[in-house]
């Protein structure tokens, strides 16, 4: 994954954006995808919490004419609570518009239709029944989740798809929380498990899961458990050494690369003078001229002299 310092250079590929994609959703993303645009399935797209945009310019290469593509954030504007505006501090402080929208410029020649503010934004702009698409992955918190889960209902073809984001992940118990609750209480119906995303539909998720099931078993580089549990097929699947879906470089693939800074060599230190202990001054040995003085006095008066100098030290 890209870092946030490594973005304020224009991407080259999809990897250089930051974010949390992994290869697995990739690959699910443009099976499920893949498989609405082979169905004759047409309906619009909508990413709700787009971050840098990781995800964002993968899905707009799926916009089929006259579908309309939504995305919605922050950005860097309010949140609509305390709670909200502490996580988006916390979390997404260096995301900015202008940083998502170079981003995907830089893949895509036109912008998807964007939402500056909260999720609750959604319904007034994005038509009923209209979404054959939804990604949702913006606030953690179980209040906003379960608002954005109703939305999504409302908005989704009868056999639209679903994604939620980081629905068992350690930090988002309340991402957890409403997901389940959707799926207990609320119609929601899992077609598949990412390590990090619920797939589902308030469809009949039989058809589609019979298909995702045999592209699967084909595979050797998925792993792949199937379970039961309160009436509902839960399919999981963890990539082992899967590799990403091809995708195509962006406008600045073909730009030269900045050229890494180069170190500067350390000059070598110049050798240091011997420490004094402080409050002492280096004792000094004769000087030449003394030496020769003392070696040309007589035997007797030199010994003395050399006799009391031994006493002093």
């Amino acid at each position: 994954m890209a870092t946030i310092q490594e973005a304020t250079r224009p991407p080259r590929r999809l990897d250089d954006v930051p974010g949390w994609f992994p290869v697995l959703d990739q690959l699910l993303f443009d099976w499920f995808l893949n498989r609405q645009e082979t169905t004759d399935i047409r309906g619009d797209l909508l990413e709700v919490g787009v971050y840098m945009g990781k995800s964002a310019i993968f899905t707009g290469r799926h916009q089929q004419p006259g579908e309309r593509y939504t995305v919605c954030d922050l950005f860097e504007g309010d949140a609509p609570d305390d709670a909200n505006q502490a996580e988006s501090s916390k979390s997404y402080s260096a995301l900015t518009r202008r940083a998502f929208e170079d981003n995907y410029l830089s893949f895509h020649d036109e912008l998807p239709r964007v939402l500056q503010g909260p999720s609750s934004l959604v319904p007034g702009e994005v038509e009923p029944d209209s979404c054959r698409f939804v990604h949702i992955d913006a606030s953690h918190l179980y209040e906003h989740v379960h608002g954005d889960i109703g939305t999504a209902r409302d908005l989704l073809l009868p056999d639209g798809i679903v994604v939620l984001d980081d629905f068992r992940s350690e930090h988002t118990p309340g991402v957890s929380i409403a997901t389940w609750e959707a799926v207990l209480n609320r119609g929601l119906r899992p077609i598949c498990l990412s390590t990090q995303k619920l797939y589902g539909t308030w469809g009949d998720p039989e058809p589609v899961q019979e298909e995702l099931l045999a592209m699967v078993r084909e595979r050797s580089d998925c792993h792949l458990s199937v379970q039961e549990a309160a009436g509902h097929r839960i399919v999981r699947l963890k990539s082992k050494g899967m590799r990403a879906p091809e995708f195509p470089p962006s406008k600045h693939a073909d730009a030269e690369p900045e050229p890494a800074p180069v170190p500067q060599e350390a000059s070598a230190p110049s050798p240091s003078p011997a420490q004094t202990p402080v409050g002492r001054t280096p004792r000094r040995g004769p000087g030449r001229g003394r030496r020769i003085a003392v070696d040309l006095l007589p035997p007797m008066v030199t010994r003395a002299i050399r006799r009391a100098r031994a006493a002093r030290r």
